[in-house]
């Protein structure tokens, strides 16, 4: 066996309870957040469409995602910092249990039929609210899980594990929705439930004490100055936030299931069943066979391959066709994941990987929420096939872009490389004091 720091290093990352308590909690929450997404917005399109056409629904889609987006943006920024000054397993429980409780309220107003619209951008800027909390300690958390030799592996498996999630929740969502618009909600619940039970349950870890001399704010900005200053990381994030913002054409998936496509709830789940697929088999093949040389060029590769797809899907009117483009998107996209926040987790010292993340989530949170509004307003000004075809050819211009502004994103070869780069780097500001 290997030894790191004295002590003999066990098999992988899978090999340590904490880091498989993790992952199933992360697991868990990704899957009930993105199948409480399509629920919701299939929820609000179908709403909609009793009283207005299809340009005024799909701008409900692009509020919907508006009202989610803006809590994130504005609290981000602190919540980062906190997952850098508190328990990180703590904050992300206890978000998952807020979360819980909005699923639970969504459950019993459909089920009941006591909603409105009103009322669910209500819930949407609440569920925004606890997001905002959630996410940069979740993201922080998982390289605290093993011994820092195993870090490339575990950044892996957690990127796996949130696209999988992501990818396979409004599958699981479309198909609950189908069986009733309730269930869907109730089975969001169930499994932030699970999610917030396996976080509570992992070991109290170690963490760098910030300098408590330096005021907040100051130690809220030392994690934009470090992204500012790499440009590996900056480059990755921001090319994950203007692709996915450009070319995500997910959001429109209600309009294309209904109007277009005309294949109803069922044909929606398998809609979003497609990328699952493609995604599961590019995260089958990255665990087999991980990448270990040029990672930066096939990331760039991975989005051009997902705005091709995105233009083909926007013009088809075949759903055989229309499934095999959202395949081979969300292969890609499970990709360009893995690739950037690999990267992104590696590059960044763990007493800034709070702050760090909460941007990185900050542009997570702008390509899918704010992207779902983008994509519900040009879709309500030229209509919903014209704005999808935009999308996807915007995203290719995006790669060409960053592939020249961004040399060290497109130089960038291998993941255990820039390992070395931060184990002995400290955060501005920091004190390298450990505590429980």
């Amino acid at each position: 066996m290997t030894m790191t720091d004295g002590v003999p290093l066990r098999g992988g990352p899978f090999a340590y309870r904490d880091f498989r308590l993790f992952w199933i909690a992360r697991m868990a929450s990704m899957l009930s957040q993105s199948s409480l997404v399509i629920a919701l917005g299939w929820l609000v399109y179908d709403v909609a469409r009793r009283t207005m056409d299809v340009r005024e629904a799909a701008l409900q889609l692009g509020l919907i995602g508006l009202v989610q987006f803006v809590p994130m943006f504005v609290l981000t920024p602190l919540t980062g910092w906190m997952a850098d000054r508190y328990d990180r397993r703590h904050m992300a429980g206890w978000s998952c249990i807020a979360q819980l409780a909005g699923a639970v309220v969504l459950a019993w107003m459909v089920h009941d039929g006591r909603g409105s619209l009103l009322t669910y951008f209500l819930i949407a800027a609440l569920t925004g609210i606890t997001r905002a909390v959630y996410r940069p300690p979740i993201n922080a958390l998982a390289p605290n899980t093993v011994p820092r030799p195993l870090l490339p592996r575990a950044v892996a498996a957690n990127a796996v594990a949130g696209r999988v999630g992501a990818i396979l929740g409004p599958v699981v969502g479309g198909y609950a929705y189908a069986i009733a618009p309730y269930f869907a909600f109730a089975l969001s619940a169930a499994l932030l439930a699970l999610s917030s039970g396996a976080l509570f349950a992992i070991s109290a870890i170690e963490r760098q004490e910030l300098d408590r001399n330096r005021h907040p704010l100051r130690q809220m900005v030392d994690g934009l100055t470090y992204v500012l200053r790499h440009k590996l990381v900056l480059g990755a994030i921001s090319l994950d936030l203007v692709a996915v913002l450009l070319g995500g054409a997910t959001a429109l998936l209600p309009v294309y299931a209904r109007d277009i496509l005309h294949v109803g709830p069922a044909g929606l789940g398998n809609l979003r069943a497609a990328p699952a697929i493609g995604a599961l088999a590019s995260g089958l093949w990255l665990s087999w066979k991980p990448l270990d040389g040029r990672v930066g060029i096939k990331m760039l590769v991975s989005v051009v391959i997902f705005g091709i797809a995105t233009i083909v899907f926007g013009l088809s009117r075949s759903l055989p066709l229309s499934l095999v483009c959202m395949a081979v998107l969300g292969g890609a996209d499970m990709i360009s994941v893995y690739v950037r926040q690999s990267l992104v987790q590696i590059a960044t010292p763990d007493a800034m990987r709070g702050r760090v993340g909460a941007i990185s989530s900050l542009f997570v949170s702008a390509s899918n929420e704010l992207g779902e509004a983008e994509s519900g307003f040009l879709a309500a000004a030229i209509g919903p096939v014209l704005a999808v075809v935009l999308g996807g050819a915007g995203t290719i211009a995006v790669v060409v872009l960053w592939a020249r502004w961004f040399p060290a994103l497109r130089k960038a070869d291998s993941f255990e490389h820039h390992i070395e780069e931060v184990v002995s780097a400290a955060a501005p500001g920091e004190r390298g004091s450990r505590i429980p």
